[in-house]
């Protein structure tokens, strides 16, 4: 039986989700820089979000980074092996610029030392990801037909390195209220006019 977020633990998670869409736009076709807890105190602080509502297994929320709206869904995986803290599958907006940036956080980091494979598989399809430190990201060229198939689906599958590269990781997301999260960030975040580009 999945796992399904209480409204209180989603609630706490959106400072953290918050934290990883603001990191997940670091770089553009590049693994981007992951900020964690407790390196570099710096300059900015994690932003604060605003919820934009819950939607089957998904948590939608939105914030302000350098005077721009950032807007993110999220899904807890219902399962993961082996267990691992807060796995979770996200798909972020920030308001005409780049669209549909889908992540997956590990629960744990990725190897430095050589680039690791994590796959994602949803509605029959299947995509490779790059990795930067406890995150895989859906290449740019991807989003469109990533986003498509999770609008689709029932769940998603991601597997990868498993803690300290041994072994394989294999999580599971619920795509249950995908489509009405993904609209949610859609609306409160659209595209800006004509604009082809989405990186």
């Amino acid at each position: 039986m999945p796992r399904r977020a209480s409204p209180l633990r989603a609630a706490r998670l959106l400072p953290l989700l918050a934290g990883l869409a603001l990191a997940v736009g670091g770089g553009a076709g590049t693994a981007p820089a992951q900020q964690q807890p407790g390196a570099r105190p710096g300059a900015s602080a994690t932003p604060r979000p605003s919820p934009l509502g819950s939607f089957g297994d998904w948590t939608a929320a939105a914030y302000a980074a350098g005077g721009r709206k950032v807007c993110y869904a999220f899904t807890r995986a219902t399962s993961s092996q082996p267990p691992r803290q807060e796995v979770l599958l996200m798909v972020t907006h920030r308001a005409g610029n780049s669209r549909d940036e889908v992540a997956i956080r590990a629960g744990h980091a990725y190897p430095r030392n050589a680039p690791a494979e994590v796959s994602l598989t949803a509605a029959g399809a299947e995509w490779t990801l790059y990795t930067g430190g406890d995150s895989a990201h859906v290449r740019p060229e991807d989003r469109d037909a990533v986003v498509a198939a999770l609008r689709r689906g029932a769940e998603a599958v991601a597997r990868g390195p498993g803690p300290d590269g041994r072994g394989t990781a294999s999580d599971r997301f619920s795509l249950r209220g995908f489509t009405a999260a993904h609209e949610a960030i859609s609306q409160a975040c659209p595209a800006a006019a004509a604009r082809g580009d989405r990186r």
